[in-house]
């Protein structure tokens, strides 16, 4: 059976003086639509809440039970890139910032932002450290993946009101089959990333036949 997260990776950086540990992940690199998310999380020790794991681990309804507890007993920033800045920077970069805003959302600074993945942001207002697949392996880092994950996918239903034919409550802005064959079907939105290839293309292809 597969281990879950634990606190092995916090404890470590506490013995060697950094006290103050936000765990922060992203989500939302993938889709087509929508935003990146990400989360910043400081865990009160004594108050983890029960059956922390990396979010796509976990089915949508834990998910959200979860990010209830969490809000409860942690301190928590979420904070968002843009399509926009996706665009203009790129789905790494867009993340990035995703990530440093949710840091500097914080009530104050961390001593040490512990971040999902192989590198570290640039302009990270603290010490970092990458973790790789370490919303899997620390459970600061899987509650920050929670967060995101449920505050981004209710975004997605919210957009999907505006803009139904996309399916963005079932599919969150991913690449689905159904997304794909609405975007040839009904064009792109105003939340779409222009600079993904799917959505790209259809533009370009729209302004060859307009040309």
């Amino acid at each position: 059976m597969a281990m879950g997260p634990d606190f092995t990776h916090e404890l470590a950086l506490q013995a060697e003086g950094f006290l103050r540990i936000a765990g922060v992940d992203e989500v939302g690199r993938g889709p087509l639509a929508g935003p990146v998310m990400a989360c910043a999380v400081v865990l009160d020790p004594e108050r983890i809440p029960e059956g922390l794991n990396d979010s796509k681990a976990l089915s949508a309804k834990k998910r959200e039970a979860l990010a209830e507890e969490i809000l409860a007993v942690a301190e928590v920033s979420v904070a968002e890139a843009s399509v926009e800045e996706i665009d203009s920077l790129n789905i790494l970069r867009a993340s990035h910032l995703a990530m440093v805003r949710a840091i500097q959302g914080l009530s104050r600074l961390p001593d040490m932002a512990l971040i999902d993945g192989n590198l570290l942001p640039r302009d990270l207002p603290c010490a970092g450290r990458p973790l790789i697949k370490g919303d899997a392996l620390s459970l600061s880092i899987s509650a920050a993946s929670i967060v995101a994950k449920t505050r981004r996918d209710k975004l997605m239903m919210d957009l999907a009101q505006q803009f139904p034919a996309y399916g963005w409550e079932r599919n969150a802005g991913y690449p689905s089959k159904a997304h794909r064959q609405a975007l040839l079907d009904f064009g792109v939105t105003p939340h779409h990333r222009r600079s993904f290839k799917p959505v790209h293309n259809i533009l370009y292809q729209a302004n060859s036949v307009s040309d």
